[in-house]
């Protein structure tokens, strides 16, 4: 199996799992961003009373950082109630930067994790191992009170390269290995507690 699938099968508590296979999956962080105030409702209207790991929930106030609005500034307000109601510690406020670069500063996209944030790159965070996908709110709110999403395995394909573009693809191979190592290095230090 793919990196990929095996990540898929683990999280589904399986022994395998094939492309075009939906699986239900444990989820290990999940963030919802200043745009997407219809997530909590989706929650509430869905019966959600707690959510499943305030610990494992992430806030975000990036995209209306500042709020241009009263409609913003009201998501933000609500926002910070339910953080508040909920218990969930980490927001992360207007000062501190855009979504997924916190994940990566703040230590939570690991290998081998599910992350799923109401946002579109959310894939970026496959460099550093984890499985990474955006969803819409209603997808996001199951996460909320379940803990779990459906996910279908994808296909895996790979591709051959020959000639000069090889060249230029092996070059930008070695920059994305020192990158590798850099974040490698940066995870350790913050995980023996080093700023």
């Amino acid at each position: 199996m793919h990196a990929i699938e095996k990540l898929l099968a683990y999280k589904a508590g399986k022994k395998e799992v094939h492309a075009g296979e939906i699986v239900n999956c444990k989820v290990d962080y999940v963030g919802i961003n200043d745009l997407y105030y219809q997530t909590v409702k989706s929650f509430y209207e869905m019966g959600g009373k707690k959510v499943w790991d305030p610990e494992r929930v992430i806030l975000f106030f990036d995209h209306y950082a500042p709020c241009a609005t009263e409609k913003q500034a009201s998501n933000h307000k609500l926002f910070r109630k339910l953080a508040t109601e909920q218990g969930i510690t980490h927001l992360m406020d207007i000062d501190k930067g855009v979504c997924h670069q916190l994940m990566a500063d703040y230590g939570f996209s690991k290998p081998g994790e599910i992350v799923v944030i109401t946002d579109s790159h959310t894939t970026t965070h496959g460099a550093f191992g984890a499985f990474g996908t955006g969803v819409g709110a209603t997808d996001l709110a199951v996460i909320l009170a379940t803990g779990q999403l459906r996910f279908m395995v994808p296909k895996i394909s790979a591709s051959t390269w020959s000639g000069r573009i090889r060249k230029i693809l092996r070059q930008g191979t070695e920059n994305c290995s020192l990158c590798t190592q850099m974040v490698k290095k940066t995870v350790r230090s913050q995980r023996n507690g080093l700023r």
